[in-house]
């Protein structure tokens, strides 16, 4: 009986570990339209959501950027871990005694978002890191930036910038402002606690920043075409 079961369970962790292998490749289609774990969760449980897919040649360009100034700056160079922002982060665990915060790249966040959970763990993390190898050697940039805008938690029950723009702005995302952009990228964060249509002081300040970055952002945004 411990045999079975000590099978049953190593039978269990392969065949969980073996569908994003399997999903990652099919994602790189163009046409398919992934869903993430949160999403089948609100699902499931018979709860409303709202995602409408949003394909990348339709978001604003400052949209993209400011995204990216906010989440990932050397997106456009690393292969999916940053690792010197990650090193960083490991230290100040080290030193500090508690789990560090940050050095998520998009990748990262998009492999999270698509097979993972929520919560902040060394586990979890560790699972990020080949996810993300991986993800990145298979997507070209442009998908996996069109994958996280579509798949990324923008409040509660609203996944994707299509509903996020709307919801929150009253327009598409090919119509979004600069301003606009900024605060629903500085919202990414913290999606239930910040509201980018009605901001606090503290994130009109983060948005300040995330403008400035984005309008400054050049050879930095060059991957996204």
């Amino acid at each position: 009986m411990t045999r079975r079961l000590i099978y049953g369970v190593l039978f269990a962790l392969v065949f969980v570990a073996a569908i994003p292998l399997v999903l990652v490749p099919i994602y790189a289609i163009p046409g398919v339209r992934p869903v993430s774990t949160l999403m089948l969760a609100e699902h499931f449980s018979f709860q409303p959501f709202d995602r409408e897919w949003t394909p990348l040649s339709e978001i604003s360009p400052v949209l993209v950027r400011s995204v990216m100034m906010s989440e990932d700056g050397q997106y456009c160079f690393h292969g999916g871990v940053d690792w010197d922002a990650l090193g960083t982060v490991v230290d100040q665990a080290v030193n500090e005694g508690e789990a560090g915060r940050g050095a998520s790249t998009i990748p990262m966040q998009t492999v999270k978002n698509l097979f993972l959970w929520n919560g902040r763990s060394f586990v979890r993390k560790a699972l990020e890191l080949p996810l993300a190898l991986y993800a990145d050697l298979v997507w070209r940039k442009n998908r996996t930036m069109e994958i996280y805008l579509n798949v990324a938690e923008w409040g509660d029950g609203i996944y994707g910038i299509g509903a996020a723009s709307r919801f929150y702005f009253n327009r598409s995302p090919a119509q979004l402002t600069a301003r606009q952009a900024a605060l629903l990228a500085v919202a990414l964060p913290s999606p239930r606690t910040r509201d980018p249509a009605n901001p606090s002081r503290g994130l009109n300040r983060l948005a300040n920043v995330v403008e400035a970055r984005a309008r400054a952002a050049g050879d930095y945004a060059g991957c996204i075409g």
